[in-house]
């Protein structure tokens, strides 16, 4: 029997990387990254000398195309793996990446006439200029009593979908009423590759309120929080939810020309980048905390049960694995905080020792770093530098660095901020086992885990957990790959179920990170102080970072 293959795309914060994988053993064939031709615009919109707000991230939705064009052509060359053997086609996205279209499914920044508006082009999950929205939204379904709030640990996030719509409302009117519908880029990519555009059950639960039994917040809630927000889950957030791992569409003739794949096979509905990574690393049980690290961590857990959790982005029944609560929470900066330090304040005459050792400078930080035990440096930092998404929710928040003196070197802050991140996790995992969830151990998967062992080592002594590491360079792509699979079906040489892939295609490496005894006893006084700061800052005790940013926002 010929071997069968399916292809992931993900979709990252800076690019998009095409893997085909075989559906024997779920190794990897041949992969190809594409770079977003415009990056991520924060700055102004491309093209123009519109400048855009503090705190706005904004793509191009064509570069989501490109990457198809590019990347999918590219391995299938590499491979030289017959299309006939292709049985299914996956894509995950970062969420809530969001954009507005038209009646013809064209994003509106398309638009001569709308396409100096900012408001008209797509928002990336990092954009927080809808804070405020998100704040009165929070503010407003607490009085209400809305039971929906507890299952997305109190707070709902500026990054979600109804806060972004809402701050479209209020700042661009023009553009709310002009849009036919509000949808997530992985919903709108797939709808691209298939002709037919469905919500996938992933976003819908964890970015949109909308909830398995219950579907989304009452009109009452929404006209509560704006007359003209009442009926907007009737109109441009109407469309079907589908469950994942469900098949989405075929592919059009035209995506079939422009891919070099047949037209017909099987296309899954759209996912998450850390959603779908779960399954590829065999994660199907509760009591496992599943981090996907790169620029941000998305961490996601298995439960039995309902629990409510202070601070997560949600929990979603199904919502990642059949038969189980999904569990997410997250830090809305990492890796973006290590490559800031080293693109903005580490010393010329660093660069040029890592240059001299043949090292970039990730590389040299790092292996100096290593030198240092845990509390050598007498610094700490609130990993803060793009809000804090768990467990506090609060993207007005900003980071801090502290102990400082004259002989305070490059190589010690980078450790700090390393630790700083692996702090913010250790929340994470101590609001999880303090609702009465289980996290026994940790896995791990993106590029941070492959470039920076010191960096795992922390987390490991921090946790007071054992890591395994994914053996797979592009998880989230294999995991998208599968639940193409999925959407193809056993009788078309796929898989009837996630489950059922994650037997033949699961990959984890062998050996384990576990945590140092001594390093244990030693971060866990650390961890004592970064508490006070995280409890005398976060909460409102000294709002000292909100006030500067209000001055900084008054100066311009």
């Amino acid at each position: 029997m010929t071997e069968k293959y399916a292809i992931g795309v993900d979709y990252g914060t800076q690019s998009g990387r095409a893997v085909l994988v075989s559906l024997a053993n779920g190794q990897e064939v041949a992969d190809h990254v594409t770079p977003y031709r415009h990056g991520v615009i924060d700055e102004k919109l491309p093209g123009t000398a519109i400048q855009l707000g503090y705190e706005w991230a904004l793509q191009h939705p064509q570069d989501y195309l490109e990457v198809l064009e590019n990347s999918i052509p590219a391995v299938l060359q590499q491979s030289g793996v017959n299309p006939d053997d292709i049985v299914g086609l996956g894509i995950d996205f970062t969420a809530c990446t969001m954009l507005p279209i038209d009646e013809q499914g064209e994003p509106l920044s398309n638009n001569p006439a709308l396409k100096d508006n900012p408001h008209s082009w797509l928002k990336l999950w990092k954009h927080h200029a809808a804070q405020n929205e998100a704040n009165k939204l929070n503010e407003i379904a607490e009085q209400r009593g809305e039971a929906f709030l507890q299952r997305y640990g109190g707070k709902i996030s500026s990054e979600w979908m109804i806060a972004k719509i809402w701050q479209i409302l209020n700042e661009a009117p023009e553009i709310y009423e002009q849009t036919d519908r509000f949808v997530e880029a992985t919903d709108w990519v797939t709808s691209k590759l298939t002709g037919n555009l469905v919500r996938n059950s992933c976003t819908a639960g964890y970015k949109s309120i909308w909830h398995k039994k219950d579907g989304y917040p009452s009109k009452e809630f929404f006209k509560a929080l704006d007359p003209r927000l009442e009926y907007l889950t009737d109109t441009k957030l109407r469309g079907e939810v589908v469950s994942i791992g469900t098949k989405a569409g075929e592919l059009t003739e035209e995506m079939a020309k422009i891919t070099g794949l047949n037209a017909g096979m099987a296309v899954s509905v759209g996912n998450v980048d850390a959603h779908v990574s779960v399954p590829a690393m065999g994660v199907a049980e509760a009591g496992k905390l599943v981090m996907t690290m790169g620029t941000s961590i998305c961490s996601l857990l298995l439960g039995e049960e309902e629990k409510e959790v202070e601070g997560m982005c949600g929990v979603v029944e199904d919502g990642i694995i059949p038969g189980f609560y999904g569990y997410e929470a997250g830090q809305s900066a990492v890796g973006d905080i290590f490559e800031w330090y080293v693109n903005h304040a580490v010393p010329a005459s660093a660069e040029q020792e890592a240059a001299e050792q043949g090292l970039n400078i990730h590389q040299s930080l790092e292996k100096k770093a290593a030198a240092y035990q845990p509390g050598e440096t007498g610094l700490l930092a609130l990993d803060w530098w793009n809000g804090n998404r768990s467990t506090l929710v609060d993207t007005d928040l900003s980071g801090l660095l502290l102990g400082m003196t004259l002989q305070t070197k490059p190589e010690e802050i980078y450790r700090t901020l390393l630790e700083a991140t692996a702090f913010g996790t250790r929340k994470i995992v101590d609001a999880f086992t303090n609702s009465g969830l289980v996290v026994d151990e940790l896995y791990v998967c993106g590029g941070l885990p492959h470039k920076n062992q010191l960096l795992m080592q922390i987390y490991a002594d921090v946790t007071n957990r054992v890591i395994k590491v994914a053996d797979s360079f592009q998880t989230p792509a294999l995991g998208a790959a599968m639940f193409g699979a999925v959407a193809a079906g056993a009788a078309n040489g796929g898989f009837d179920s996630i489950l059922d892939a994650t037997k033949k295609m699961a990959r984890i490496k062998d050996e384990v990170i576990t945590p140092i005894p001594e390093n244990v006893a030693v971060y866990e006084k650390i961890y004592q102080e970064y508490s006070i700061l995280h409890e005398y800052f976060g909460r409102g005790e000294n709002d000292v970072m909100k006030r500067l940013r209000a001055i900084r926002s008054e100066v311009k």
